[in-house]
């Protein structure tokens, strides 16, 4: 990790938190008051992803990052201690929450994986759900037409991808690389992006993250993404905003017309020069547009229990 250098500090200037997940640090940020706005990372990223705009935030809204397990600055542990699959990540998402005690209905703010995980939570909590922003992300199977890039195949089934992920943390050093397209990223930036994932053991999520991906029923986590795309329809009238850069390989407008045919309310801003990492590629156009969202909407109090 470089946190001691001065540009981590001046990126990253948030104090931090853990809650102990049976012995497991789990790191999250909790910064500045008013309403809750919970943000949820994917993968290869962690909490410093939404750096800028929990700064932003934070000036009118309770902000909530938490940093997945295997993540960032939570803890890295090995198979033995922790599963690394979706329905563990949706458990650690309501401890957390449960933790925090939160008195309103939450605002979701989620990117790649973050929208698996904050979605299937939601889906349990559908009364809590407030707001949904959605930035190159899913909450159901591979759309119709579309097929799993060979890049993430590779990773996901063999042992190549092993030694490419853990290895050489070729995973989240080339996300860093083609993760922005209009604004490419300077290599300070980058370094950033990938210190937390320094050696073999620290990697272990960003390959169980791609291994995780359910192509087919038998896979662990298929049966859950199917009750969560099942369960989106009760979501169609809460306020959705859509932020999308349409030059994600993975992430491409097969996703982004799934999510208008189950969220047909949603307002979509499209990002046509900018890639996955659409927050990071168009941090200035991106903040006003979720901060004047959040405003046309005030929250309800949350039902009493």
């Amino acid at each position: 990790m470089v946190i001691d250098s001065p540009l981590f500090k001046s990126e990253y200037p948030f104090k931090s938190n853990f809650l102990d997940l049976n012995g497991l640090a789990y790191h999250y940020l909790d910064e500045g008051k008013g309403s809750p706005v919970v943000m949820l990372h994917g993968n290869p990223t962690w909490s410093f992803y939404y750096r800028n705009l929990a700064r932003q935030l934070s000036k009118r809204h309770r902000v909530i990052v938490p940093d997945h397990i295997g993540c960032g600055l939570s803890m890295k542990p090995a198979d033995s201690l922790y599963r690394y699959q979706l329905k563990q990540r949706v458990d650690d998402l309501e401890r957390l929450i449960d933790h925090l005690d939160l008195p309103e209905k939450i605002t979701l703010v989620v990117h790649d994986w973050g929208g698996m995980v904050g979605l299937a939570w939601a889906i349990r909590h559908p009364q809590r759900l407030a707001r949904l922003v959605l930035m190159n992300t899913a909450a159901f199977h591979l759309p119709a037409g579309k097929k799993l890039p060979l890049a993430l195949k590779i990773c996901r089934d063999t042992q190549l991808g092993v030694f490419l992920v853990q290895g050489f943390n070729l995973f989240a050093r080339a996300a860093a690389k083609v993760g922005c397209q209009r604004t490419p990223m300077p290599a300070e930036l980058r370094q950033l992006y990938c210190s937390p994932y320094d050696n073999w053991q620290h990697r272990i999520a960003t390959l169980r993250f791609v291994q995780d991906i359910p192509l087919q029923p038998e896979d662990p986590s298929y049966a859950l993404v199917s009750d969560v795309e099942m369960g989106l329809a009760q979501f169609d009238k809460i306020p959705v905003c859509i932020l999308w850069g349409e030059k994600d390989f993975v992430f491409d407008q097969h996703f982004l017309r799934e999510w208008e045919k189950h969220l047909p309310q949603a307002e979509v801003h499209r990002f046509p020069d900018c890639g996955h990492y659409v927050l990071e590629d168009a941090t200035e156009e991106i903040i006003p547009i979720i901060r004047d969202f959040l405003r046309k909407y005030p929250l309800e109090k949350r039902p009493a229990n």
